[in-house]
């Protein structure tokens, strides 16, 4: 093995797969060396969700799947084998049914030939760049909406309007987060009044005192994004808490759930052809301020508008 020292990145192979990585990590010099080939051009590799970040020369080709429900004999297997992971690993990836990376490539042919090869074993595979799901939102976040004669109006909070006819959207997803939030929680309890018990001859006095607790609470808040089929970019994202629930009319509710849910339905409606998925809303997704990529909300998003765009989404036309 030969090591060379320039200036740039390094990256490990796995021996079974030439072109692609399952993750980035740093090389660690000791027996199971022996499994992988490694070119050393200068700084460490960058780990899963900064692959790619740094490579200004060859963006990272992503290759991601949907689980396929449920696992046949000898598919872990397999699919480890083509993709360089361990059985352990690869067994998490393939559970569940929200669309994942599985394997990051240097080139779109070695991504491709990666994706064709699972696609031979029945699994529903795309490829995208790393900017595809990697670069920062900027969605259009409505805050009021209109419904009107085959065509829905949003408007953001500075004025600006998009209009989508009935036939323009192909996809509503909904979603739920869960996060934990800091708040002072009021605390009233008794206390002893010395003072007034010694005027009283040793009679006992107490008081009221208000206090305040600062607690953690979780708290879960559901969203939901209209889109288009050209790209995640078009799309329109409504947040349970920051939109005007006026345009329900005789609908609107007095609880905030109550009022998204029928705001939904609305959407459903006006929209008869889109597909509605709402996996995402089935479990709150936990965000944090230390949340790593690819397990953030947004990342998801975009997976399933990727599988639905490419075809390979679940039947979960809105009826």
């Amino acid at each position: 093995m030969t090591q060379s020292f320039p200036t740039g990145f390094g990256h490990i192979f796995p021996a079974s797969s030439p072109h692609c990585s399952s993750r980035w990590q740093r090389p660690a010099f000791d027996i199971s060396m022996s499994r992988w080939h490694i070119r050393v051009t200068g700084a460490d590799p960058v780990p899963d969700e900064e692959a790619g970040s740094q490579m200004s020369e060859v963006e990272t080709i992503h290759v991601a799947i949907a689980p396929p429900g449920i696992l046949e004999a000898g598919l872990v297997e397999q699919v480890a084998a083509i993709v360089g992971r361990d059985i352990v690993d690869t067994r998490l990836l393939l559970a569940g049914d929200i669309p994942r990376v599985i394997a990051h490539c240097q080139s779109a042919d070695a991504a491709e030939s990666t994706a064709r090869r699972l696609r031979e074993l029945g699994l529903a595979a795309a490829v995208c760049r790393h900017s595809q799901l990697h670069d920062p939102a900027r969605s259009f976040r409505a805050h009021a909406i209109e419904f009107g004669e085959g065509e829905v109006s949003f408007r953001d909070k500075a004025g600006e309007e998009r209009r989508m006819g009935a036939d323009d959207v192909f996809l509503l997803l909904t979603g739920r987060t869960r996060s934990r939030g800091e708040e002072e929680a009021p605390k009233t309890r008794r206390k002893l009044n010395l003072p007034a018990t010694i005027l009283t001859g040793g009679i006992p006095i107490w008081s009221s005192v208000r206090e305040y607790a600062t607690g953690s609470q979780a708290q879960t808040a559901c969203f939901a994004r209209v889109y288009q089929r050209e790209s995640w970019r078009t799309g329109v994202e409504i947040q349970q808490d920051g939109v005007d629930y006026s345009c329900l009319g005789a609908e609107k509710a007095f609880a905030p759930l109550a009022n998204f849910n029928n705001l939904v339905k609305r959407l459903r409606a006006a929209f008869p052809r889109a597909v509605f998925d709402e996996r995402l809303a089935r479990r709150p997704e936990a965000i944090s301020p230390s949340a790593r990529w690819p397990d953030s909300v947004e990342i998801k998003c975009r997976l399933v508008h990727l599988f639905h765009t490419v075809g390979a989404g679940p039947d979960l036309q809105a009826g």
